[in-house]
């Protein structure tokens, strides 16, 4: 096990994530248990680094088709944007696998499943972003749907445990981004923050390191939002 976990960082320095993620499922298939924070933190480097580049690409192809200057293009560039919405497809839809049929199982501490139910909203999220009609519809309700799951499981966590809070930031992304609700979102991200600055001082050194981050992104988050939502209303 401590080989493949060393294999994985491995894989990571060397920038092959397909690698890293093919260790990190050895190790998590090898298990017996729900794996150490330690190695979820793997997880989610090598799943996002394994779907980064085709994210980029994806939208760097979509802004060359909507430049004017290359209208004569743009099937060709559809054709292309549609290859790499694929393969974004296949490699998100490896990691639901992988997490929701032998990670999410092992779960037992509420943390856990917070982060693995989070995970897999996630990754829908991501395979929502490039897709289009029927899928569009499916992978949007299946990333609602375990993102309120991971929301119901977050209950009895801190208000200012990252998990939390990188869920309240995500859901409230999803919000805006797919659902083109910012009133939603907004609701989303103020209660998370209202709840974390309640017990900010509650905080260790260790928590408050990883707390303030998210909850500095939420606070930018909110401010675009209610600053969009005002121009909205003016005009």
């Amino acid at each position: 096990m401590e080989a493949k976990i060393f294999m994985a960082r491995v894989a990571d320095q060397s920038e092959r994530y397909e690698d890293m993620v093919d260790f990190l499922k050895e190790i998590v298939e090898g298990s017996d248990k729900d794996v150490s924070p330690d190695v979820r933190n793997l997880l989610s480097v090598g799943f996002k680094n394994l779907i980064s580049a085709q994210r980029s690409a994806w939208k760097t192809v979509q802004a060359i088709e909507q430049n004017k200057k290359y209208a004569e293009y743009s099937s060709d560039c559809a054709q292309y944007k549609d290859k790499i919405s694929s393969e974004l497809e296949k490699n998100c839809q490896k990691v639901i696998d992988i997490v929701n049929d032998k990670c999410l199982p092992r779960a037992e501490e509420d943390d856990s499943k917070v982060f693995y139910l989070k995970m897999i909203g996630d990754y829908y999220r991501y395979t929502a972003e490039t897709a289009s009609g029927s899928k569009l519809e499916e992978v949007t309700e299946n990333a609602s749907k375990y993102y309120q799951q991971a929301t119901d499981a977050s209950d009895n966590l801190k208000a200012y445990n990252s998990n939390k809070l990188g869920l309240a930031l995500n859901y409230s992304v999803f919000w805006y981004e797919l659902k083109n609700d910012s009133s939603k979102a907004c609701e989303i991200a103020e209660k998370a923050l209202n709840e974390a600055r309640e017990k900010i001082d509650d905080m260790d050194n260790d928590e408050a390191r990883d707390a303030l981050s998210i909850i500095e992104l939420l606070k930018e988050n909110l401010d675009l939002w209610r600053e969009e939502e005002g121009e909205d209303n003016q005009d």
